[in-house]
């Protein structure tokens, strides 16, 4: 019986991790000798031992697997493309890649994180200072959580592995329920948060790069926020915005905007929370994949890739007000200019043409261009330019939901200051001051404007703060988890998501300028198919994961 994927091995150290993403991951010797008994014995290797935790081991869920979930199963994306359609049409089987890519990136991630937080305490000699082994180990809690994090909102109910070596012989291992997920999920950034330096931000670079325990903080508030305990996830982004570590670009760094935050010459900026770290060599399974699967060509990319797979949506283009500064920034329009890209020929048009995948408009959001408009760095199939897994923007949002409570409306003063900042550095107005976005009747289009009975909005309503959550983070892996909680962050049934997804306009159009749209083509979506399907080799290998979930014994 072939092993399941995520107890094939222990990660061990930054030293021995393999620069591919074969499912030899983790069984390969150790060069020069290396073993866990004799590599810990300085501060820098104690320090070194987490690098891996900010890059390969995410690979397969950067690549298609995180936003083939997150944006086209939210409708965000469409796609013609048949190795990811299933996404867009809800039709997931076990036996789908990227499936298995999601599920084998994380729990790769999970062992790597294990192998240090079971070795390191044993293996550092007493002469390396206690501070520096703990924030290690809070390093690892945290990137652990968050592998969770990713797993539970995606599989549902999944094994909770403490010590990856414990299966290597015995891998039969139930689910254990999502409840007991999320709980794990908080006392690992529990640790994280008390055992992480902080580290305020300044400028950018390699000094911002490892997450502190701000970042944990940042963490604990969003996954609190999942779990309706809107108290403390109130008090955790509170507590980060008012820590002074984190800042927001176009608010409190000048001569900065939401366009710069995805420009690799601005990695482990003053906004990044978390962020993966790919590396600069252009050497595929370590570079950003996400720009070779949607950049529009390979004029953009420089290196020959560039598959436009995916195609902004009629009902996202629809989301932007004409003066947000979001939308050129995520999404190309035929006939926008980017300076930053093809730099040598004097910038990039997107042309009239372009529609890859008929909705006329193209992905911006980690399109940076060739390696030649990004000092010499990155490759085909891996740019340089880092990928956030949390930004300090969230912290406002987080805030502005808690302060709301479940409510459906509020006319709190806090929480119109939390949204609005974040659509101030947008260029927006404040919500109290503007007319409300809403869908025109049988017209398949939106528009600003007095609603059809007349009246404009006196009070924030929840539904403002998906919609600027929309706005904000598409494209970074996020929205469909927002769907996903509207009924609860451990239901099984989502009639609210459904509801909403049911009304978006995911359809394509003719060639005409402007398009005519052939109007919403949404597909019959069950709750069923909301939870995508465990890979069926993992079944395969290990059978009890096909059986009910089993609480989970904490130690």
């Amino acid at each position: 019986m072939k092993k399941s994927k995520y107890f094939i091995g222990i990660a061990v150290m930054t030293s021995v991790v393999a620069t591919s993403c074969k499912k030899d991951y983790f069984s390969r010797a150790p060069k020069s000798q290396i073993t866990v008994d004799n590599f810990y014995q300085t501060a820098d290797q104690v320090a070194a031992s987490t690098n891996v935790l900010y890059s390969a081991p995410w690979f397969g869920w950067s690549g298609k697997a995180g936003w083939s979930i997150a944006d086209l199963s939210s409708g965000n994306a469409r796609t013609y493309s048949s190795d990811i359609i299933n996404f867009q049409d809800y039709t997931v089987t076990g036996t789908n890649f990227e499936i298995s890519a999601a599920w084998n990136s994380l729990y790769i991630e999970v062992a790597q994180a294990n192998g240090i937080i079971n070795n390191l305490p044993s293996k550092v000699p007493a002469s390396v200072d206690k501070s520096i082994v703990n924030n290690a180990l809070g390093e690892a809690h945290l990137w652990r959580a968050l592998a969770y994090f990713h797993l539970v909102r995606v599989f549902g109910p999944v094994p909770i592995i403490e010590n990856t070596s414990d299966y290597v012989t015995n891998y039969q291992v139930p689910r254990n329920p999502v409840a007991d997920v999320y709980k794990f999920i908080v006392n690992d950034l529990k640790f994280a948060e008390a055992n992480l330096k902080t580290n305020v931000r300044s400028g950018v670079g390699s000094a911002n790069a490892r997450v502190s325990s701000g970042s944990a903080s940042g963490m604990l508030a969003k996954v609190y926020l999942y779990m309706q305990d809107y108290a403390n996830a109130r008090a955790e982004a509170e507590k980060v915005i008012q820590s002074g570590e984190f800042k927001l670009y176009g608010v409190d760094v000048q001569g900065k905007a939401f366009a710069d935050l995805f420009l690799t010459a601005n990695n482990n900026n003053e906004e990044s929370m978390i962020a993966l770290q790919w590396a600069t060599s252009g050497q595929y399974g370590l570079g950003n994949p996400f720009q070779a699967a949607v950049a529009f060509n390979s004029v953009i990319t420089g290196t020959g890739d560039g598959y436009g797979q995916a195609g902004p949506t009629f009902d996202l283009q629809d989301q932007y007000d004409p003066a947000d500064l979001r939308r050129k920034a995520t999404i190309m329009l035929p006939g926008d200019k980017y300076p930053e890209i093809n730099q040598a020929n004097g910038g990039y048009t997107l042309p009239a043409d372009a529609s890859s995948q008929g909705t006329h408009a193209q992905v911006k959001k980690y399109v940076v261009g060739s390696p030649a408009d990004n000092g010499g760095v990155g490759g085909r199939q891996a740019s340089a330019n880092n990928t956030y897994m949390l930004r300090y923007a969230d912290m406002y949002l987080i805030d502005a939901e808690a302060i709301m409570a479940g409510a459906t409306t509020s006319t709190d003063p806090a929480a119109l200051a939390a949204i609005n900042t974040i659509r101030k550095r947008a260029g927006l107005g404040n919500l109290l001051s503007i007319k409300r976005w809403y869908t025109v009747p049988n017209a398949n289009i939106g528009k600003y404007g007095p609603t059809p009975n007349g009246n404009v909005p006196t009070t924030l309503i929840k539904d403002d703060i998906l919609d600027e959550r929309r706005r904000e983070f598409a494209f970074e892996d996020d929205f469909f988890f927002d769907l996903m909680r509207l009924d609860g962050f451990d239901k099984t049934s989502h009639p609210k998501a459904i509801a909403y997804m049911k009304q978006q306009d995911r359809g394509t159009s003719d060639n005409s300028n402007p398009p005519v749209r052939y109007g919403n083509q949404f597909l019959t979506v069950t709750d069923a198919n909301l939870v995508f399907p465990i890979p069926a080799t993992e079944i395969a290998a290990d059978p009890k994961l096909a059986d009910p979930p089993v609480p989970y014994v904490f130690k």
